[in-house]
């Protein structure tokens, strides 16, 4: 039996048993998730708490929260006026209450979420190819319930993450117009796996009016909508889009302090994070911060933005997908995150110390071609060494 059959083997001995022992299961997952058979989807559905570990709730957990998925929809996806008010409602109300008013406010929301989810991971055809499952109530409603539809249709530019404040997030040039004939709406009956994922962002949007949408969440949904869209076990990949709701939301309850900008000095802000990899660099290679800090390459220049999205636009979507086993299967939840940051610094350092300021910040931002299981054997390593 080769090595990896063992692993598929040891993998099965812990997803069989009626009460999941998690912690062999974030020592398994820790390593990587085999690309087959459903595993990926189902671990991280258990890492990310969406699944307990007692097998025999699974089944009500599913429908319990698939059901709550479809109420949410089903109150959301409604147009002001295609429903009788008793109250005097119309588009050019000011009224707070008016349900037009917060209509046409959310359409400001949905036109930034519409620009972000079209460009998802365009390297890939994958979210622009129609779903097997799409959502009935929607793609035959002749188009009243597509939320894209609610956009105008004009030039969309790939968002990049940065916040004033916080100094430069990434250089890049200026971004070419996108021909939207590209991203178009499918005819009825059917729908792109970027609509699915524009309408899981609107929904948790509406139902997290305290946080609402920041760009880059597209980014994290991204890897974890596509787990679940490919999944071969079928009575999974059907539900995707709920399932991805919840884990998407539980992930989110564990990051969100890094998108909100009033909590970025607090023990769990971003600007915390940052200071980590830094003092972690400072630990293991000082000559390498040292140097950063001579030629003023500040944190914020690079690793606000690969913590904030948990590295998803430093790496290809397989490279992000391994990554993320490894994140996901951290107890400490992320403490892991920047040890792999320290090591991308580190494994680079020859580079680091022969550029100046230009040259280490495109550097940095523009990551090269480093495999990643090395990445990942380094940053293991540093965390074994402190």
């Amino acid at each position: 039996m080769s090595s990896y059959d063992l692993r598929l083997k040891d993998l099965d001995q812990v997803l069989e048993c009626d009460e999941i022992d998690l912690s062999k299961l974030r020592e398994f997952c820790f390593n990587g998730i085999p690309d087959e058979k459903g595993y990926r989807a189902l671990c991280w559905r258990l890492l990310l708490n969406y699944l307990p570990p007692n097998k025999n709730k699974w089944q009500e957990q599913l429908c319990h929260h698939r059901k709550l998925y479809q109420q949410w929809l089903d109150e959301i996806l409604v147009a002001p006026g295609s429903i009788d008010d008793e109250q005097s409602d119309h588009p050019l109300s000011e009224d707070p209450t008016s349900k037009w008013n917060t209509f046409f406010k959310d359409n400001q929301t949905l036109t930034q979420i519409d620009k972000d989810v079209r460009r998802l991971h365009p390297e890939l055809s994958f979210f622009q190819q129609p779903t097997d499952y799409p959502l009935a109530s929607v793609v035959y409603s002749c188009g009243t319930k597509r939320l894209n539809r609610r956009v105008g249709m004009h030039f969309l530019n790939s968002a990049n993450v940065e916040r004033k404040g916080l100094g430069i997030v990434k250089i890049s040039q200026k971004p070419e117009p996108i021909n939207t004939s590209e991203f178009k709406p499918l005819d009825e009956g059917s729908e792109a796996h970027w609509e699915v994922v524009e309408r899981i962002l609107f929904v948790y949007y509406k139902l997290n009016p305290g946080q609402g949408y920041v760009q880059g969440m597209n980014e994290i949904i991204g890897p974890i909508y596509y787990c679940f869209a490919t999944d071969p076990i079928v009575n999974m990949k059907e539900h995707a889009e709920a399932d991805c709701f919840f884990v998407f939301t539980n992930l989110m309850s564990e990051i969100r302090d890094f998108f909100i900008k009033t909590l970025d000095e607090t023990d769990t802000g971003i600007v915390k994070m940052m200071q980590k990899v830094t003092d972690k660099l400072k630990e293991n290679d000082p000559i390498v911060q040292n140097y950063l800090n001579k030629n003023e390459i500040y944190p914020q220049y690079y690793s606000f933005r690969w913590l904030t999205l948990l590295l998803s636009q430093e790496f290809s979507l397989p490279e992000v997908i391994r990554i993320w086993d490894s994140l996901f299967s951290d107890s400490q939840r992320f403490s892991f995150l920047i040890n792999i940051c320290c090591a991308m610094i580190v494994l680079i350092r020859d580079q680091i110390l022969a550029g100046d300021f230009s040259t280490i910040v495109k550097l940095l931002q523009n990551y090269p071609n480093v495999e990643t299981c090395v990445i990942l054997n380094k940053a293991a390593e540093l965390n074994y060494k402190n």
